[in-house]
């Protein structure tokens, strides 16, 4: 093997457009604790475009690899490391660094990929279905027979919680920008669907917005709201929970929402913050333990990671531009 590789660099806080390709950069060796991943597919997310402009809470030092969710094979193992052998097919879930040829992980956050899990599929699960199964099971505490509202349901996230609502037994309403993106979510079960508008929202577009969703939602409102999106559609979402409703925050794709502080109370509802890297830091056997039950679904049939688009490392930076525009239905992933 040689001794150099591929990875695109953040060289300088900016959009995907500033991202340089090296071929020259140096194989790590993993540490005590680590395992190198030879990298076969690499998943895209929306915090990898946050964190290269400088917007995430994480900021690595530069020269850096974007890229958090890699699928591969093992090929080197550091000290102390038990459970994995060369050859493996594992995914894992890093900060920061996937988009290279190597890949490196602590050892807790290696998982092995099931037999019938193609590469780019396994990419694409961790991040996406564990950080929602995280949110629906463990933070929303989801019930059978619930409703669920979800959120910029076309999305990786967005689909995973539909698949997983219905997996938990919810009624599942979707809500996306496009009559395409919402038939995305059709298909992967959501029993209703809204079209919310793009753009800043009017006051008059935020209360026809609520009411769409609690037409949606039913007379007994929403259990459960999932919301990577915020902005102005985080107040009409929260607006149609039930009683004792759960708002779920997952992230923040058109802005930090502000929200009346009487409509928790009125709802007696919860706003649920949903940190789910944080959660495999600080309980890494929780964290195996969910992607041995995901991969269990999987097998099942019951969830399918949608890949929207492939690409190779050179074109890396096109996919996280799709991500910036908020156009792509369900995950970009990046072979090499």
């Amino acid at each position: 093997m040689t001794d150099k590789m591929r990875a695109l660099h953040s060289v300088v806080a900016g959009g995907p457009e500033t991202l340089v390709l090296h071929d020259d950069v140096a194989v790590p060796d993993p540490g005590p604790g680590q395992v190198r991943i030879r990298a076969h597919a690499v998943s895209l997310n929306f915090p990898d475009v946050l964190m290269i402009q400088d917007r995430y809470q994480v900021r690595p030092p530069r020269p850096y690899a974007p890229g958090s969710e890699v699928a591969g094979v093992v090929d080197a193992i550091g000290a102390g490391v038990s459970g994995f052998h060369i050859g493996q097919r594992v995914m894992a879930v890093t900060s920061w660094g996937a988009l290279a040829d190597h890949v490196l992980a602590a050892a807790s956050k290696v998982s092995p990929i099931p037999d019938t899990m193609p590469f780019d599929q396994a990419s694409a699960l961790l991040v996406t279905y564990a950080t929602t199964w995280h949110a629906l099971k463990h933070r929303g505490q989801l019930r059978a027979g619930e409703t669920l509202l979800v959120l910029g349901a076309s999305g990786g996230v967005g689909l995973a919680a539909v698949e997983l609502g219905k997996a938990v037994g919810a009624r599942v309403v979707a809500a996306a920008s496009s009559q395409e993106k919402l038939a995305a979510a059709r298909a992967a079960g959501a029993d209703a669907v809204v079209q919310y508008p793009t753009g800043d929202l009017t006051g008059d577009q935020k209360r026809d917005l609520s009411a769409a969703f609690k037409a949606a939602c039913g007379d007994q409102g929403a259990s459960v709201v999932f919301d990577p999106v915020g902005g102005a559609y985080a107040e009409p979402a929260f607006r149609a929970l039930g009683w004792q409703g759960r708002h779920l925050v997952i992230g923040f794709a058109a802005g930090i929402a502000a929200l009346p502080m009487n409509l928790p109370l009125l709802k007696g509802a919860s706003v649920v913050g949903v940190f789910w890297g944080e959660s495999v830091e600080r309980d890494p056997a929780g964290h195996q333990a969910a992607v041995a039950e995901l991969a269990g679904l999987y097998q099942q049939g019951l969830i399918r990671p949608r890949v929207h688009l492939t690409l190779p490392l050179d074109r890396a930076a096109e996919g996280l531009a799709l991500l910036q525009s908020r156009s792509a239905i369900g995950k970009i992933v990046v072979t090499l």
